[in-house]
């Protein structure tokens, strides 16, 4: 039988009186659980509170898809607790070694309450310690959540221009071997300074020449016309070359003074060389290309999240939403078309560190799930009663009457297990008020909206 002394020691239960002891123990179960034995399982009717005694218990069960193992040591409080909404075990519960606990049935809860007040103090705070511990668990585990998201779609942002960048080296590479080539075989040949000079001039013009290829159907018939020439030459061989020129809106004509010049073996080798800076001038452009992309996207994660920038700052509402929408390509780009309607001026607002675009990028990420990747996102600023107003919106199904309510409530979710934690919104409430802001949403079928109103920066007053 368990003494008063052996509950004492238990911390929840320390310095309480004599008579409360008592009562609390007439009102408990000894347990006496082998090794191995389960105490309560997962799923079961949360119908009592246990306190461990003495050896070891150890709870098991699943969070939001997860296994969760952690001991259970003497002293430590489990089950159901006064106040608690919990209607199930969300915990197998088993001894790990021969086990000792107490059981107090929750139906006498009302009665504890108005019996031992201090004890329903002390649990009530053990409950908060607990819900507090699980919120930073899930929030600490939504974030790395989001992180992956956005660590696996901008690793493959910076692999498309990378790979590019890594082609266009190799490419790079045959195409200086042959600029060599054709330009050792032309140096062999004794070639008047005209002659030189026109060679010089062509590789000069069609390499810097700028603006967009022409169309299928036009580069066809340059390609054609080209060809004709090279072959009215007795070139027979470039329709390679003609195809090359062709995209670089080279005119047939422009390649006269070439033939006027040289003979046709001298001209081949011109050509060569000529087609082989052009094709360089081609891989460099897509190199620096490729680079500017690469060094785009490293700005972008800078400004995403704040590094080497102060913890609270002004900053300006639009360039945070596309610097979250340039994260966030991979997944806008399958399907989704943004369309934008900014005020003209800036909006400034102090943001504690890159606070603000977890806002946006959780609310974009929703907008595009519930689209399933495909549809219309629509995001409007302006300047609203004094503050700075975001809209997200987009055309999915909407959000169902019965849990629009719920939205913001942690932990709750649509999406299946594994899926989804329930925190992306709760998340974004939690910072948009700690900005001292409002956010509201508005859903029907069709046109869903989440609005965000958040005070001005000086700044912007």
């Amino acid at each position: 039988m368990i003494q008063k002394e052996e509950l004492l020691r238990v911390p929840a239960f320390a310095g309480l009186p004599d008579d409360q002891l008592e009562w609390f123990l007439a009102q408990s179960q000894e347990l006496n659980v082998k090794a191995g034995e389960t105490v309560f399982r997962q799923e079961d009717p949360a119908d009592a509170m246990f306190i461990a005694l003495e050896g070891q218990l150890q709870a098991r069960g699943e969070f939001n898809g997860e296994p969760l193992v952690f001991p259970i040591d003497p002293g430590d409080i489990g089950g159901t607790l006064p106040y608690s909404r919990m209607k199930q075990f969300v915990v197998t519960v088993s001894a790990i070694v021969d086990s000792r606990a107490l059981r107090f049935p929750a139906a006498s809860f009302p009665e504890l309450i108005y019996r031992m007040p201090e004890l329903t103090r002390r649990l009530v705070e053990i409950m908060s310690d607990r819900i507090r511990e699980a919120t930073r668990f899930e929030q600490h585990r939504d974030r790395l959540a989001a992180l992956g998201k956005l660590s696996a779609g901008l690793a493959h942002e910076l692999n498309n221009p990378a790979s590019a960048a890594k082609r266009a080296t190799s490419q790079l590479r045959e195409t200086l071997v042959r600029l060599r080539d054709a330009s050792h075989e032309l140096g062999r040949r004794e070639l008047t300074q005209v002659q030189r000079t026109e060679v010089e001039k062509l590789e000069a013009m069609f390499s810097q020449r700028d603006g967009a290829p022409p169309d299928l159907l036009t580069a066809s018939a340059r390609e054609e016309e080209i060809d004709d020439m090279f072959r009215r030459h007795g070139l027979t061989d470039l329709w390679q070359l003609a195809a090359d020129l062709a995209k670089r809106n080279v005119d047939p004509v422009e390649l006269n003074a070439l033939f006027d010049r040289l003979d046709a073996e001298t001209a081949r080798l011109a050509l060569v060389r000529i087609a082989a800076s052009v094709e360089v001038a081609d891989v460099l452009n897509e190199i620096e290309s490729s680079a500017s992309r690469i060094s785009d996207l490293v700005s972008a994660i800078k400004e995403y999240t704040f590094m080497d920038q102060t913890t609270v700052q002004s900053v300006d509402l639009v360039k945070g939403l596309e610097t979250t929408l340039v994260i966030m390509n991979h997944k806008l780009r399958k399907g989704v078309e943004v369309k934008r309607d900014y005020r003209d001026t800036p909006l400034l607002v102090d943001s504690f560190g890159s606070e603000l675009n977890q806002v946006w990028t959780n609310i974009i990420d929703n907008a595009i799930d519930a689209m399933s990747g495909k549809g219309e996102l629509r995001i409007h600023t302006s300047l609203q009663n004094g503050c700075a107003y975001v809209e997200i919106g987009d055309n999915g199904p909407g959000i169902p009457p019965e849990i629009e309510p719920r939205i913001f409530e942690p932990f709750f979710t649509t999406k299946r297990v594994g899926e989804g934690t329930g925190l992306g919104l709760d998340t974004v409430q939690r910072i948009v008020r700690k900005h001292r802001g409002n956010v509201q949403v508005e859903s029907k079928p069709g046109d869903t909206r989440f609005q965000v109103w958040l005070p001005l920066s000086s700044a912007t007053k």
